[in-house]
């Protein structure tokens, strides 16, 4: 069986179209996916995303493409009793992950004050922020990701979801996607670092992670203001300004979030008298408000392209 065999064909007409504003950049876009595809959950090619998705008792897995014909992403639903008590919030969280309601243009002068950022938003025009479906599964993923490279933090994904996620049901199951990512409440008293053989102030990390998400759903909740999502964050154990940046710029929709000390910043800002300190990223990048996420992900595509690796994690 294929993965085709089962997902939702590309020749179907689409359940949802979701416009944004040219241009966009689904390459980048997608290898960025692919690069932090969790085992299981997600598949990602240059053509279509795919994930498996549960809503209320429902699995559901769905498929996103490029439209050939229209500034849209086609969505396609595999959904057991169909998808119409699904779309909204489906449309909603897609639009996040896609950054589907940036303005290119906006974005582009806000940066371009800065004539080194400039060059480069001329050069990657249309990059989007890779966003996240979900917010408690990205920032778990962040967690695991810690200290560790983005290869080893995607063994370690897989590893978590086929110990605590929830298996397809076997008429449903494709290539590639098998199971349900885990609920905070199959991860709250989970022996995660035994299971994963990794430090256990990682795995108590998550654990507290899906407590405090238990007790306070709204903890990701959109449209707060940054330094608000960031605090929240932060707040829990294990979870310092770098990852509460990460997961309010992947999965926030944070515009401006911005992570000083990344180390490939640094390497994209060394102009050859050496790498920039964390205070002095972050003095320059006053300049770049309030598009900062974007300025972090045009430093990491120029970090990247530098070093000859062009599908490396831009973490």
């Amino acid at each position: 069986m294929t993965v085709t065999d089962r997902l939702p064909h590309p020749l179907r007409r689409p359940d949802h179209a979701l416009p944004f504003r040219a241009p966009f950049d689904w390459a980048r876009l997608t290898a960025f996916l692919a690069d932090h595809a969790t085992p299981g959950i997600e598949t990602v090619t240059a053509e279509a995303y795919a994930r498996t998705v549960r809503t209320g008792d429902d699995i559901v897995i769905l498929r996103v493409a490029p439209a050939e014909d229209e500034t849209a992403l086609h969505v396609w639903l595999d959904a057991p009793r169909g998808a119409s008590g699904i779309r909204g919030a489906m449309q909603t969280r897609l639009r996040t992950m896609f950054d589907l309601d940036a303005d290119p243009e906006s974005i582009a002068a806000g940066l371009s004050h800065d004539p080194f950022m400039a060059e480069l938003v001329q050069r990657r025009p249309g990059l989007r922020i890779p966003g996240a479906f979900d917010p408690f599964e990205l920032t778990v993923r962040a967690i695991l990701g810690q200290q560790v490279s983005v290869a080893a933090a995607t063994q370690l994904a897989g590893r978590l979801v086929s110990a605590f996620g929830t298996p397809l049901p076997a008429a449903m199951a494709v290539a590639g996607l098998t199971h349900v990512f885990p609920e905070p409440g199959q991860l709250v008293e989970a022996d995660i670092s035994l299971r994963l053989n990794m430090p256990r102030a990682r795995g108590r990390a998550i654990q507290s992670l899906a407590s405090a998400f238990l007790h306070a759903p709204d903890l990701f909740a959109i449209g707060l203001g940054l330094d608000e999502s960031v605090a929240r964050l932060t707040a829990l154990p294990g979870i310092g300004p770098w990852t509460a940046h990460y997961v309010a710029m992947r999965a926030l929709g944070q515009a401006d979030a911005f992570p000083p000390g990344d180390i490939g910043l640094m390497r994209a800002l060394d102009g050859g008298q050496g790498r920039p300190s964390r205070t002095a990223i972050l003095a320059r990048s006053q300049a770049w408000r309030p598009w900062r996420a974007y300025a972090a992900l045009h430093l990491w595509a120029e970090d990247a392209e530098r070093r000859g690796a062009s599908r490396q994690a831009l973490r």
